[in-house]
């Protein structure tokens, strides 16, 4: 990963007064099925309804769970002829070219160039990150501003963050990605000066208290200390997030006339959290504008 050294800023258009650029919002997470796409959708949706502009990168060309959900979007909203917010997309493909070097090389290019024609045209940019290692993953971590890690509220998944002592139930060692998301908040530090805040989030709670949920956060509360992130309140589980996606809508889009969408507690209660989520993100700019979600 030596060779991950572009910048936004060494992006930027050619001009005499470097222009305002996005804050980039980072939804990444190396292992698949934590809810990336869902929560990078909601992000965005919640973004666009604040009345900001956003951009929108899916870095997992090959199964583009992102950019199907916004072609669904598209795809009911013309059905429906409906005014919904969208945000401008763009979909970085695998390389075809079989040389490592080579692919790496054409990888990074188009998504700097992906990225370079959204950073100065829209407020925010939501990357959506492959669920596994990969080079382009690794990309896109480093460009973060704000880095979210969704992760299904078990030990499976905590064992991404860090190897768990299964006797006493104490950190032994930070994981393969804690690392790698270190190494790319050095590297940031080194080439801009900044540091990327990172927010972990729980996802799919369980409604019950149970023990396992309440080791977990007391083991996440221990790790953010040591390995410097935040917790951020997620999503309980809820079937109305997996349904939502043929439609490509959000809990935001609910209520909306011609949407055909009864509201219940449920809805409402995960509206509730979407906006728990958003303002403890504490992105730039967003004032009293979560009140309105």
């Amino acid at each position: 990963m030596s060779n991950v050294t572009v910048t936004v800023e060494e992006s930027a258009p050619d001009t005499d007064e470097q222009p305002t650029r996005a804050h980039i919002i980072v939804v990444g997470n190396a292992k698949g099925g934590s809810g990336k796409s869902t929560t990078a959708m909601h992000v965005i949706v919640s973004l666009l309804t604040m009345g900001f502009k956003v951009g929108a990168i899916d870095l997992d060309g090959k199964q583009k769970t992102l950019g199907r959900y916004l072609e669904n979007r598209q795809n009911f909203i013309a059905k429906k002829k409906l005014q919904l917010p969208m945000p401008s997309l763009k979909v970085i493909e695998p390389s075809p070219k079989k040389n490592m070097d080579e692919a790496q090389s054409d990888e990074r290019a188009r998504f700097v160039a992906a990225l370079q024609e959204l950073v100065y045209d829209n407020n925010f940019v939501v990357v959506d990150c492959p669920g596994a290692d990969s080079f382009i993953s690794k990309l896109g971590h480093s460009f973060a501003d704000t880095l979210l890690t969704p992760m299904n509220d078990s030990f499976i998944d905590l064992d991404l963050l860090a190897t768990v002592n299964a006797t006493n139930l104490e950190i032994e060692r930070p994981s393969w990605y804690s690392e790698m998301v270190w190494e790319q908040r050095k590297r940031r530090a080194l080439i801009d000066n900044h540091k990327i805040d990172w927010v972990v989030m729980r996802n799919r709670l369980s409604h019950t208290d149970a023990h396992n949920k309440r080791h977990i956060e007391k083991i996440l509360a221990k790790l953010a200390s040591r390995i410097s992130f935040r917790s951020a309140p997620g999503f309980g589980e809820r079937v109305v997030f997996r349904e939502l996606f043929l439609k490509g809508l959000t809990m935001l889009d609910l209520n909306k006339k011609g949407v055909g969408v009864k509201m219940s507690m449920s809805h409402v209660a995960a509206r509730h959290e979407l906006r728990h989520l958003i303002k403890s993100l504490n992105l730039p700019g967003l004032d009293d504008k979560v009140e309105k979600l």
